[in-house]
């Protein structure tokens, strides 16, 4: 459920980026690349903590 949750992020960033290059707005643009990064950083850590919950069998 989460994951899905850090890929909507990343969904709505690449919008929000492309939109803001469309407009010509740069601060549009950043704030879509950075939703973007949060939304990777998120299911990273999502990933990692699955793969120590296998390991550990918890």
């Amino acid at each position: 459920m989460m994951k899905g949750n850090a890929r909507t992020k990343q969904l709505k960033g690449k919008m929000r980026e492309t939109l803001g290059k469309a407009l010509g707005n740069k601060s549009m643009q950043r704030a879509g690349r950075g939703e973007q990064l949060r939304g990777k950083a998120q299911e990273m850590t999502e990933r990692a903590a699955g793969h120590i919950r296998q390991r550990t069998k918890h």
